[in-house]
């Protein structure tokens, strides 16, 4: 419930203003039981809704994943590795439009998000490092203010050429799960989401892409994704932010809540 989001992040900010974390991201699941649905128009009909460039279907036997991402993860080509981490939201007003240019132009000036949003190009730079040539981590781009059918984000660059010699699945050992759905420290914040949050993510947060026989590799993060088990009916999703030492459990709420408005909208048209 809305009461139960807003204690638990309370918990966690007592967390953050005691020092066993900086920033942690966290999920709420929305769910439905005996839910009957055809996956494959689910997914066209979030995709028509929300287009975003790392959209995916993908089915495993009776479970199927209906993703409209808007992240990269990580992406290889060569020796260079490409991470684009998302952190930061604002609502879209496609009916205002000198309304829609003054959100994005809060997004762009908000302290509050370039201070998360720093945080997590600090810990992929942090992960880049440990595979890459010492010196080739770079940032490409920072505080990058792009615009998606729903909401703005803010999306930074990270780059590096990974050491000689490395297996490409080092680069995944490396960085994996993603920093813009983990928080930093990774490890405690880590410990903090299973702890706290009700429900197991599963394939959310994590990653579908393709790796080619060169070794070369792109994936992006499941997030804005339904995920369906045909055999017993269970359809959800998750939504989340990141908690840092000044958030306002309130404004995070609505957030989520931005986040899945694309969601909702796929499933009213059902």
């Amino acid at each position: 419930t809305r009461q139960d989001y807003l204690s638990t992040i309370e918990q966690l900010l007592r967390h953050i203003h005691r020092g066993d974390c900086y920033e942690i991201n966290f999920c709420q699941e929305f769910f439905s039981e005996g839910a009957v649905v055809d996956p494959l128009n689910v997914f066209l009909a979030l995709n028509d809704i929300s287009p975003n460039p790392f959209g995916a279907f993908y089915k495993c036997h009776h479970k199927y994943l209906c993703c409209a991402s808007p992240e990269r993860y990580l992406k290889k080509l060569g020796t260079r590795l490409i991470s684009e981490p998302v952190k930061g939201t604002a609502a879209r007003y496609l009916q205002d439009e000198k309304a829609d240019v003054a959100s994005k132009g809060r997004l762009a000036a908000s302290t509050k998000e370039r201070s998360e949003h720093v945080m997590i190009v600090d810990l992929v730079r942090n992960d880049l490092s440990r595979i890459c040539i010492e010196g080739s981590v770079q940032v490409d781009e920072l505080f990058g203010i792009y615009s998606f059918p729903h909401v703005h984000q803010m999306i930074s660059t990270i780059s590096g050429h990974i050491k000689p010699g490395f297996h490409w699945t080092e680069a995944i050992k490396a960085t994996f799960p993603m920093g813009s759905m983990t928080g930093a420290p990774k490890k405690k914040v880590m410990e903090l989401i299973e702890q706290y949050e009700r429900s197991k993510r599963g394939l959310f947060s994590g990653a579908v892409g393709y790796v080619t026989p060169e070794g070369n590799f792109d994936f992006n993060v499941v997030i804005r994704s339904l995920l369906y088990n045909k055999e017993t009916g269970y359809l959800s999703y998750q939504a989340g932010s990141a908690i840092t030492h000044n958030s306002d459990a309130e404004q995070e709420y609505e957030e989520c809540l931005l986040k899945a408005a694309a969601i909702e909208a796929t499933l009213a048209r059902l």
